[in-house]
């Protein structure tokens, strides 16, 4: 898995997210269909969607590549003028998903406002040039999904191709990562990932596009909170007016009446204070923190050191480096501490093999120095 942390910032050539993105200091907003499957559907949802939500983006596949063949694959371009009567009608933004040049030239020619890579494509560097080549020089708002894969410099090498092309109205959306099991979610969303990205890019708006992740209509409102309580700057939320009937993904779209309760069921935090009091509290247990964290460095470095100075005697007495049965015990004892430090098992054994395969790394290494000659 190709998830390395990397402490150097980038930076990407964008506008501010307050002048395109998030205007009114509100939550960026994508509603829609997965596709626009008939004049009529694609105009009543965006109606619905309207009347309660004039400045949300509205959203429809026009090309839909399934999985396998043989199912619903979109309406093709007839759905980019029933996107247009949209766009003239409720006034809404319009936009949708392209994958390659021919797609892009087309949205450009009907007018859509937004367009977005899917998670498919971002996997393909050859696919994302062809579509920033099309984009060269267009003023046209872009948001990139993450790759299916857990890979984050498929993502950034994907934002980066698109920004070279001139395009800056930029963003990321986070849609979950396909796992062979991924319960409860139908992609995992592996939060580390878009976090590590906003970390990479701090100018760089990240939304959520929950019904991806969810799957289903009863996870989306814990999904949809925990994006906007991670500072995400939006979501993007599956909507049709009949989801029962949906030619695809029909389990996680939702009507626009459910949309609206979770909208507003919504908590919306701001990222700072204006209370000083707060501010000194927070910076004293920053202060604690970062003293544990520069012991637990140093605890670290004492135990690679003991590791290196084993390896030593397993290379005098030619013993090989992994032992089974101390690392089974090792693993046992510290699951069985994890719970009554009240530590989650899931993070204690991520943890342990991360210094597992530092251990090994760091052995290997000394069985394989040669002695210095005498």
């Amino acid at each position: 898995m190709s998830h390395h942390f990397n402490t150097m910032q980038n930076h990407l050539d964008i506008l501010p997210k307050e002048e395109w993105l998030n205007k009114d200091q509100k939550p960026y907003y994508i509603f829609g269909p997965c596709s626009a499957e008939s004049p009529e559907q694609t105009m009543e949802t965006a109606k619905q969607i309207a009347a309660e939500y004039p400045n949300a983006t509205y959203r429809a596949g026009i090309w839909k590549p399934r999985t396998r063949p043989n199912n619903f694959e979109g309406a093709g371009e007839q759905g980019l003028d029933w996107l247009k009567s949209v766009k003239q009608e409720t006034g809404l933004k319009i936009s949708t998903e392209v994958a390659d040049a021919h797609h892009v030239e087309a949205c450009l020619k009907a007018g859509v406002d937004v367009l977005w890579v899917g998670a498919r494509t971002t996997v393909n560097p050859f696919s994302v040039q062809a579509i920033a080549d099309a984009l060269q020089g267009v003023d046209i708002t872009v948001f990139i999904k993450n790759p299916i894969v857990p890979d984050i410099q498929l993502w950034m090498g994907a934002l980066e191709r698109i920004n070279q092309a001139g395009v800056k109205k930029l963003g990321a959306i986070h849609r979950g990562f396909h796992f062979h099991n991924s319960e409860p979610y139908r992609n995992l969303p592996r939060w580390e990932m878009p976090l590590e990205m906003m970390g990479q890019y701090t100018n760089l708006p990240m939304i959520c596009d929950v019904s991806h992740i969810s799957g289903k209509p009863q996870l989306i409102p814990s999904v949809a909170q925990k994006a906007m309580d991670l500072n995400m700057q939006g979501l993007m939320v599956e909507t049709h007016i009949t989801p029962e009937k949906a030619l695809s993904d029909a389990k996680q779209q939702i009507t626009p009446s459910s949309l609206k309760k979770l909208i507003d069921g919504l908590i919306l935090r701001s990222p700072t204070a204006d209370n000083p009091e707060f501010e000194n509290m927070m910076e004293a247990l920053r202060q604690k923190i970062d003293e544990i964290d520069r012991n637990v460095l140093n605890q670290f470095s004492n135990r690679m050191n003991l590791v290196r100075e084993i390896g030593v005697y397993k290379k005098e007495n030619n013993v090989t480096i992994f032992q089974p049965s101390r690392w089974e015990a090792i693993l046992r004892r510290s699951l069985e501490d994890a719970v009554n430090l009240e530590l989650s098992p899931t993070f204690v054994k991520g943890l342990y093999m991360q210094i597992h395969d530092e251990s090994i790394r760091q052995q290997t290494e000394v069985m394989n120095t040669k002695a210095a000659a005498k």
